[in-house]
């Protein structure tokens, strides 16, 4: 019933209000996506200028997500500071093995938990929820290796559960797609380099530009495979001009360009490992 479920969003948020009443202080690891903007969100309303929102900038954060990180901070009115991650320094990461995130979580969390200790703040806060928990998230280990906390996953908050409190809230970018790093494009065992991450990048940001939003291009060596949801592909084939899309990503550098017909599914490419 639509009142139960607004008693139970309400429920959800004063929880998560009292989480950061408790905490009393706190720097978010901000990446701009609804989850940690909801925790952004919510810790500058409790906290006020005791809340502060980091964004890592890196070579597998698009541009154009790093602007939209901006203007929604802008936006809630918490303070906003930009930081450099070195992940693409390390082969451990660009070598991309299964526990490739584990890599990257420690470059961040070891970026920011010195920061917030210079800074005062008492704990670095991600935004990690209850479904991240069920999926293969090695970079959940590295944050909580460094102390980082989760108040979303503590909390038992899910996706759904987290636009929902986004809309209530009023934040008009409830419904954005979830866009996770780049390098999520590639198969693990693929090097990943700052040239393939741009090309990704520039492709998913050329089918946004055709009306897609849930979308996904993954990169298998010289071969772009464009994942749409499942009601999108016919539309996408009968509506788009495929010659003029095909010419835009082998000037990218791409030598092939395919279409997977079973549609864009989150988190496809851990489906290869038996863990």
């Amino acid at each position: 019933m639509p009142g139960m479920e607004v008693c139970s969003t309400q429920n959800k948020l004063a929880q998560l209000q009292n989480l950061f009443v408790e905490m009393e202080q706190a720097l978010i690891a901000y990446s701009g996506g609804i989850d940690s903007t909801l925790v952004a969100k919510v810790a500058y309303d409790v906290l006020g200028d005791r809340a502060l929102a980091i964004t890592a900038v890196s070579p597998s954060l698009l541009p154009e997500e790093l602007e939209a990180a901006k203007l929604q901070a802008q936006q809630i009115g918490i303070k906003h500071e930009l930081v450099e991650t070195q992940e693409m320094d390390n082969p451990q990461y660009t070598s991309n093995p299964i526990n490739r995130c584990y890599f990257c979580k420690s470059e961040l969390h070891d970026t920011l938990k010195p920061l917030a200790l210079q800074r005062g703040y008492s704990y670095v806060i991600d935004g990690v929820n209850a479904d991240d928990l069920k999926d293969y998230r090695p970079g959940i280990q590295a944050a909580k290796e460094r102390g980082a906390r989760s108040p979303l996953a503590e909390l038992g908050i899910t996706k759904i559960e987290i636009r929902e409190i986004s809309k209530f809230l009023g934040l008009p970018w409830w419904d954005k797609p979830a866009q996770p790093c780049l390098s999520s494009r590639f198969p693990y065992g693929e090097e990943i380099t700052v040239e393939k991450l741009h090309r990704v990048g520039r492709a998913e940001i050329y089918l946004r530009q055709l009306g897609y939003q849930n979308l996904r291009v993954r990169s298998q060596e010289d071969t772009a495979k464009i994942e749409l949801p499942p009601e999108a592909i016919r539309d996408f084939v009968l509506n788009t001009d495929l010659p003029e899309l095909v010419k835009f990503f082998q000037e990218l550098g791409f030598l092939f360009v395919t279409l997977d017909l079973e549609g864009y599914r989150s988190g496809k490419l851990n489906q290869v490992l038996k863990i």
